[in-house]
């Protein structure tokens, strides 16, 4: 554990992220980044995509174990590298949009995951039985180390995990006096408080929207981001979210805002959450 905390902390390792980022930058915000991020599946596309390679390495490694059909491994090991490219894919567009120790955790595992993939490449080539099960069982470990660190990453880390969840949980249920409709900006974001949850507000005449502050993607403040066209775009990576419905409108958040109800009673802001408490 303390040498995954070492991990996390060791600025080494930014020398390596850095240039990496700029790559995995080149596949620019659209449908396609959306996609890579799972905006269309409401959370993150990458661990089920890493589910097809590990299924079909650890396979090959019962085979290798307990069975003698070499073709059935080979076959194994093919399905797992197709497998691999777009799980990689899928997890370098949301590593590059992580904070700076997810990102160093990040750059170890997709290298353990790289070394597993060149090693199972390699006992495809073989043409010997116990030279091509000794790859693949090192490639077994290297994959193995490095899901590990994904789920540090996932779990420790909370990378690729919804940062609004319990919006729900911690606001009352019922109406709540939120404050004046004459204090709120027009066609800007504004903050306020409702007990110790941070909302945005945007008022747009006698029209307002109130959503949950912190973004889900990695908790940025969306008070201090842009409002335009009926969305509201997180000042940290750029997710956008409709002021309506708090839907996902551009990634790399994958989960939705929560939306508030609201009324106007006598110049003043109610507003409520369904389904809180």
């Amino acid at each position: 554990m303390r040498t995954l905390d070492r991990l996390e902390e060791s600025t080494a390792l930014d020398s390596i992220v850095e240039p990496a980022q700029k790559v995995a930058r080149t596949v620019e915000p659209g449908r396609f980044r959306d996609a890579l991020h799972g905006v269309w599946l409401g959370h993150p596309l990458h661990p089920a995509l890493v589910q097809l390679p590990i299924g079909a390495w650890a396979s090959a490694g019962v085979l290798d174990l307990f069975g003698d059909d070499q073709r059935a491994v080979r076959r194994l090991v093919a399905f797992g590298l197709a497998g691999a490219v777009p799980a990689a894919l899928a997890g370098s567009a949301d590593w590059s949009e992580q904070h700076e120790q997810q990102m160093r955790v990040g750059v170890v595992h997709a290298f353990l995951n790289g070394t597993a993939t060149a090693l199972y490449a390699a006992s495809l080539l073989t043409r010997t039985r116990r030279t091509g099960r000794a790859l693949r069982l090192a490639g077994l470990l290297a994959a193995g180390t490095g899901g590990l660190l994904g789920g540090r990453i996932s779990f420790r880390q909370a990378g690729g995990a919804n940062h609004a969840e319990s919006v729900p949980h911690l606001v009352d249920p019922g109406w709540q006096e939120l404050g004046a409709l004459d204090e709120l900006p027009q066609d800007e974001p504004g903050r306020r408080m409702l007990g110790e949850i941070p909302v945005v507000v945007v008022r747009r005449g006698t029209e307002v929207h109130v959503l949950a502050d912190r973004c889900s993607h990695l908790s940025g403040p969306l008070s201090d981001g842009e409002v335009k066209d009926g969305r509201i775009t997180c000042p940290w990576h750029g997710s956008t979210f409709d002021l309506a419905g708090g839907s996902v409108a551009c990634g790399p958040a994958t989960a939705p805002q929560p939306v508030f109800d609201t009324e106007i009673r006598s110049g003043t802001v109610w507003v409520r959450l369904p389904g809180a408490g």
